[in-house]
């Protein structure tokens, strides 16, 4: 057990998950008559863990979308338009990913829902209103605290009774995508933006606040 442990959580930070294709309980692919695999199939109930675990990275992925998306609608004609489509496409990806987790496990999603679709999308669109760097320092400070909340997350995985493996490999995987993100911003002058250490600061607190929040209801 401390082996898989050292072996998930040792790369490199703070160099900043996405999902492996679902397999049907059983053993084999499922599919449907289409031939499509079988995404929604309902499996049994989750432990506290991973009922926990499944709303709040739902939730988290689903604003880290409309920031992306907010990021998108004042940034997406210029330069740094095809870096954040990038970044959007993969964290469309993941909320995609959660979605399906929160339909065949059957959790309950966090009420916050609408008002973190709102916000995520205020959010991204309002600091790409201040210029691209302050848009990027946004994005450094959002996965820097998406980042320390995945290795969290896998160390009680790790640390569970019965090690759930594909929950695993999905929150390393997002978490290794995260980090990307984060460093694409450090690369493209976040670090340079008006107030860099200010506003970083009060947006990881709103992150973590949001997802203290989601973790119970």
């Amino acid at each position: 057990m401390a082996g898989m442990l050292k072996g998930v959580l040792c790369r490199t930070e703070p160099r900043l998950l996405s999902m492996r294709c679902l397999s049907s309980t059983g053993g084999g692919s499922s599919t449907s008559e289409g031939g499509s695999p079988a995404a929604h199939q309902l499996r049994p109930r989750p432990n506290a863990l991973t009922d926990e675990i499944i709303r709040v990275d739902h939730a988290g992925e689903l604003g880290a979308d409309r920031i992306y998306a907010g990021q998108m609608a004042i940034l997406g004609n210029g330069p740094l338009g095809k870096t954040i489509g990038h970044m959007w496409e993969q964290e469309k990806n993941h909320r995609k990913q959660f979605e399906q987790l929160i339909q065949q496990h059957r959790v309950r999603p966090t009420i916050m829902t609408p008002l973190w679709n709102v916000a995520g999308f205020v959010l991204g669109a309002g600091t790409a209103l201040m210029g691209e760097k302050a848009a990027m320092a946004c994005t450094v400070a959002v996965e820097t605290v998406i980042v320390e909340h995945y290795n969290d997350q896998l160390r009680q995985i790790m640390e569970a009774p019965n090690p759930d493996k594909e929950l695993l490999a999905t929150i390393t995987k997002f978490r290794d995508e995260e980090q990307e993100h984060h460093d694409t911003g450090i690369d493209h002058g976040a670090e340079q933006a008006p107030f860099y250490q200010a506003m970083t600061e009060v947006i990881k607190f709103g992150c973590k606040t949001a997802i203290a929040i989601s973790k119970k209801i």
